[in-house]
This record gives structure tokens, sequence and C-alpha cells, in this order.
């Protein structure tokens, strides 16, 4: 489902410290907790490696992504479902993270399904598979949160 989490505290000893002077690292991650409810691992590895290495493309690669990814044009649930299309035409593992994106957005089973169907036609096969299997884990993840 989702890649394991890095040791932080391992990625600083040997890497060295976030170094980002506009963000902190957590404040980095809370659009992340907004649109997820959590960071992400590779997200997680990549503000604290890349933070510590080269921060100024920490900012470039967070002034973009958030540029990109809310446009005036269209909602959250609306561009979160197609990235979650655009990913599993794709085969990405990220589009379980977008799927559960979209959910968290107002996103139905309905038109979850309906974006799995948009990519079996250009995909196929594979992409619904895929797609089936990464809606039963995003419900199993939801039931698992609402049990907590």
């Amino acid at each position: 489902m989702l890649p394991k989490r890095i040791n932080v505290d391992v990625v600083r000893e040997s890497i060295g410290e976030y170094k980002d002077t506009k963000k902190t690292v957590e404040e980095r991650g809370k659009i992340y907790e907004e649109l997820l409810g959590f960071v992400p691992p590779r997200i997680e590895a990549r503000m604290n490696v890349t933070g510590a290495l080269d921060p100024k493309i920490v900012d470039l690669q967070e002034q973009m992504r958030e540029h990109a990814m809310y446009p005036e044009s269209f909602d959250v649930k609306t561009t979160q479902l197609m990235l979650f299309g655009m990913l599993l035409i794709t085969l990405s593992d990220a589009a379980i993270l977008h799927g559960m994106a979209a959910r968290r957005a107002g996103a139905t089973w309905k038109e979850m399904q309906d974006v799995v169907n948009l990519t079996f036609l250009f995909r196929g096969l594979s992409a619904a598979n895929r797609g089936a299997e990464i809606l039963a884990n995003i419900a199993e993840r939801e039931a698992a949160d609402k049990a907590k």
C-alpha cells in the first residue's frame, strides 16, 4: 500500500538537519496533513533529505506543486479525482494517495469507480484491477480510521 516511513533521526544524523529558512519541515507538512491527514513517507523523505542538502529546490518544488494542485479552475475534489486517474493510468503507486485525497475532499465511491472505468478504457484490465485494489485499500484504511 504505502512505502515504509523513513527514520528521520538517522537522516538528520547521517545527512544533516533540515535547512530551509523559509518554512520549517512541520510547516511544509501541513498542506499534506490537510489533504491526506498525514505526510506521505516519500514526501517526508524528500522534505528531510533534500531539505538538508538543497533546501532551495524543496521551496521551488513546493511552490510549483501548490500552484498546480490548487488551480482556480477546479475544486480540490475534481483535481484529486483527475490526479487519481492520471496516476492510475500509469499504474503509479502514488495513485492511492490521490484517491485518499479525493475521498477526503468528498468524492463518492461511484465517482472513484467512474475514474477507474475511464482509465480502463485507455490502460486496460491492469488499471481496472489496480483501481479496484486501491479502492478496497482506501475503504480498509477509512474503516480503520473510524475504529480509532
